[in-house]
Order: C-alpha cells, then structure tokens, then sequence
C-alpha cells in the first residue's frame, strides 16, 4: 500500500515493490519470446524443413504428397467462388462504368507495360551472360532423354490450342455454371463483370441491394474460409517442397546453374527494382511497406506454382495489409492472375535464347523482337497453374522455328523456376492494385501492424 502510496505522489517505491515489478516485466519479455512465430516466419521455415527432408529422403518423401495436394485442394476450393463474387461486387459497386472503363483500361496498360519490360530483362541478360554457350555435347545428349517424354507431352498441348479468333470467342461462354464448374478463368471473370455491370442498371435499387449483399456475404465468407485454410499453410508448404526436391533432386540443378541463375537473376531484378520504382512513384508507398504486406502471397505463390492457389491470400493482403479498397482489389487481382504473367514472360526469353544458343542458331534483332511480342501475348492467355510457362514456350519456339526437343533441356529445373516465376507474377499482380487505386485516389492506410505481423 505505502508502495502504491509512494508512486501516485511521485515518491520512492519500496524495494520488495520495485522487484515485483522487474519480476513482472521480465515474465512479459519472456512471454514475447516465447510468442508463436507470425505465418511468413511459419511458411518460410516449412519450406526449409521441405527442402532438406526432400534432399535427404529422396523419392521415398513421395509419400507424403496427399498432405501438399490436400493443401491445394482447399486452396483452389476458394477460388472459383471468391473470385466471381468479389469481382462481381466489385464491377456493381464502382457503379459508373465510365470509372469502371477507366480502372479496366490503367490495368491492362500496367500489365502490359510491365510484361514487355520482363521480356526485355530477360532477353539483355541471356544476351549478355550467354547460358547456352558451349553447353558438353553429352550433356545436352542426357537432358533429351531424361527429359523428352515432358517436351513431347507441351508440344502435343501446344498444337491442341485453338487459334487467336477462337480463343476470343471462348472468352464468352455458352453455360456459365459449366464455366464455374470447369474453373475457366476467363470466362468466370467475363460473366462476373458483365453480371456487375448489368447490375448497375438495374432500376429499382431494392433489387440491387439483394443480390448485392448475397454476393458480398460470400466473398466474405470465402475471405474467412482463406484464414482458416491458411492455419495448414506451413505443413502443406513443407509436403509441397519435399516433394519436388525429391522427386526431381538436384543433380540436374548443377548441370543447368547458369541458365537458372539467369532467370532467377532477371526475376529477382524485376521484381525489386520495376515494381518497387513503380509503387514508390505512381503510389508514393514505401517498397518496404509493400513486399512486408505481400509476404504471405509471395510465400504460397511459391510453394504451389499457382497464381490462382495464392489469390485469395493476395487480396486478403492487398486489402486489409496495402489499403485498397475491395471494388478495386477485386478487380484488379483477379484479371491478374489469369492475364499478368511477367516472371511467365522473362522466363520464356531467356529459355528461347539459352536453347538457340545450345542449337547454335542466331536469333538476330528481328527473331529477339518477335520474343518479345510472341511471349507477351502468349502469357496473357496462359492458365494460374503450375506448368502452363512450358506449354506457351513451346508457341514461342514454334513460332521462331526452333527444335521444340530444346524444352527437354530446361525441365529438369522448371519447377523450381515456376515458383520464383510464379511469386513474381502475383507481386505484380498486387503493384497493379496499389497503383490503380492511388490513381483513383482511393488508397487508404491499410492495417500496416498486419503487414509485417501476419
């Protein structure tokens, strides 16, 4: 009591007291230290733990691959209806479609200013490391054959896709419940918006709000069913990446280091330095802020290869973590993920040229030009799964006329490029948010402890 007494006039508190207190802090302190790890920290320790025990293990880890699908699977159970939802609510709640005309043309525009950059990085590095250069005859010998069975199977994908004129005319689809049952992005995100914007025009507003409000309150739900999916996030992460180290090893890594180093390079230098130039011009936010808010999608994008597996994480992020609002995230990612391939398109450069550099042939300004052109429309059709960078290559060497067998050389390492490329496409995906909305003038604070705290 005197203790209290003391404190409240300013006074001496007693020993006893003062070392009670210290007591007290020091069990805080402690309980901070011993506070679970925040999700990124989770993840990212999962896929240590995945690398190692793969390496270690081998094929035999094969066994826990049900645990990785599983994770996948509750991913990719989200996305169909968070996606049509949220860009439904999105397109209705913009309300004027001269705006909604204005935001749909600055997202193109981003994404495809930022895909012919990709390309060109891309292309300046292979053109000034030379990766293919000199590669042992024996070597390229082994990656066809180990690998030729996969470059046949993207040839025969190739061949199968329908032309430009056909492709347009699929984007309209005859059955939408088919087209939500199939998943087919681009036909999900056609009716989602032609269904807002139908909804702006509706006359009378009581049926607006109806059908307005059982859309939000599923994207909402959907948002929450992303929390709970996320609480596996690390366990599924570490099955997924022991998986495939052990499945695909790592001897073939060593044999085509400077190929991957090369794409990894371009990515890494796409990523740090066009994004964060463009969010810290065209948004004024801090780089900082930005890749601390999106580190959960940057870590699931990578684990699973998917821009569609990690979009819900990317709007939960970009929303709640970067301040923009729904209307515009919902907007903006969804069309991301199914159109805005940068890491996608880089790739596809420096592979084109490593493989007419391995076959000797010179591609010269014009066939380096016409990668440029060929990979940026073929990534904007490109599926948000795991793989899909092969199959638009192999569009990009038949076009060029290259030896499609070239694509044996590079499997042995995609995987492992697809998940950088793949992390690098969703962090565009988010740039094209954040920029969009400054550009609307609706960026808002965000919750910046999540950012970091998530």
């Amino acid at each position: 009591r005197s203790g209290a007494f003391f404190v409240s006039r300013g006074g001496c508190v007693p020993t006893a007291w003062a070392k009670l207190l210290r007591l007290s802090r020091q069990h805080r302190n402690l309980r901070g230290l011993m506070k679970k790890p925040a999700l990124p920290t989770q993840i990212a320790i999962g896929m240590v733990i995945g690398v190692l025990v793969g390496a270690v293990l081998g094929e035999s880890i094969l066994v826990i691959k049900p645990i990785g699908d599983l994770f996948l699977r509750l991913i990719r159970m989200v996305v169909v209806p968070l996606v049509f939802s949220s860009l439904l609510v999105g397109t209705a709640t913009v309300g004027d479609p001269k705006k909604l005309g204005r935001i749909g043309g600055r997202t193109m525009a981003y994404y495809l200013c930022t895909t012919a950059i990709a390309i060109t990085i891309g292309l300046l590095i292979a053109n000034i490391v030379q990766p293919g250069s000199g590669m042992d005859p024996i070597v390229q010998e082994q990656l066809l054959v180990d690998f030729g069975g996969g470059a046949n199977d993207s040839v025969d994908s190739m061949r199968q896709r329908p032309s430009v004129t056909d492709t347009l005319l699929e984007i309209v689809p005859q059955n939408p419940i088919e087209a939500l049952a199939t998943a087919n992005m681009l036909q999900i995100i056609f009716c989602a918006v032609l269904f807002g914007v139908a909804l702006t025009l509706v006359p009378k507003p009581e049926h607006k709000a109806a059908v307005l409000g059982f859309f939000e309150g599923v994207s909402a739900a959907m948002i929450q069913l992303v929390h709970i999916v996320m609480l596996i996030a690390p366990i599924g992460v570490l099955a997924l990446m022991a998986v495939a180290v052990g499945q695909f090893g790592l001897d073939v890594l060593r044999v085509l280091l400077l190929y991957a180093a090369c794409v990894a390079l371009g990515l890494i230098v796409h990523m740090t330095l066009v994004y964060t130039a463009a969010v810290k011009l065209f948004a004024k936010m801090s780089p900082r802020r930005f890749f601390a808010a999106i580190r959960p999608a940057q870590l699931v994008a990578f684990s699973t290869s998917s821009s569609s597996a990690a979009l819900p994480v990317t709007m939960e992020r970009v929303t709640k973590g970067l301040g923009v609002p729904e209307q515009i995230s919902s907007f903006v990612l969804p069309l991301g993920a199914t159109i805005n391939m940068d890491g996608t398109a880089l790739y596809q450069g420096v592979a084109t040229v490593f493989i007419a550099q391995v076959y000797g042939i010179d591609l010269g300004l014009s066939g380096q030009l016409t990668i440029v052109l060929m990979a940026t429309l073929a990534s904007i059709g490109a599926a948000a799964v795991p793989g899909v960078g092969i199959i638009t290559l192999a569009m990009v060497l038949d076009q060029l006329g290259l030896p499609l067998d070239g694509i044996a050389l590079i499997l042995g390492v995609d995987r492992i490029l697809d998940m950088l490329r793949t992390a690098t496409n969703i962090t565009g995906d988010a740039s094209a948010a954040v920029i969009v909305a400054a550009a609307e003038g609706q960026l808002g604070g965000g919750d910046q402890t999540s950012a970091t705290d998530t």
